[in-house]
């Protein structure tokens, strides 16, 4: 399953300029999901980081990796309520290459673990098939 833009935007909860993923070009709900992240020189995290090189902060790659994990459980038929809050609970990453503007950043989520009021998802971002991240998310569900 894919979806666009606008689709994206009736899952997760963040708005620009916090929506970090354009494009879903694989989601398995549940399961597992794709993102694309086209990073532009007009992104707003650029105006201070740095303005003398754009580098994309790591904040922000971690912020792609968790909306590309929410994709997973807010999409298809076993989709979570519009009034589903997600909190990321933990966070351990790592940074191996700059992300910049020009690049075409993919984001793979896989949930590993589904517990009782949440998950335990692991995250990898590339840019031409190179790693420039991995996370380990955990975050809670909870349903309005």
């Amino acid at each position: 399953m894919e979806l666009d833009f606008e689709q994206i935007k009736k899952i997760i909860p963040q708005r620009f300029p916090f929506i970090m993923i354009d494009r879903v070009i694989n989601v398995n709900p549940g399961k597992e999901a794709t993102a694309i992240k086209n990073v532009s020189g007009n992104d707003i995290f650029f105006l201070g980081h740095f303005p003398e090189k754009a580098i994309m902060p790591g904040v922000a790659l971690i912020e792609a990796m968790a909306q590309t994990a929410i994709i997973l459980f807010g999409a298809g038929e076993n989709a979570a309520s519009g009034d589903t809050l997600y909190f990321l609970g933990s966070v351990k990453a790592r940074f191996y290459h700059p992300v910049v503007p020009g690049d075409c950043m993919t984001i793979k989520a896989v949930n590993v673990k589904s517990l009782p009021s949440g998950a335990y998802v692991t995250a990898e971002a590339t840019v031409d098939d190179r790693k420039v991240s991995e996370a380990e998310l955990v975050f809670s569900v909870k349903n309005e």
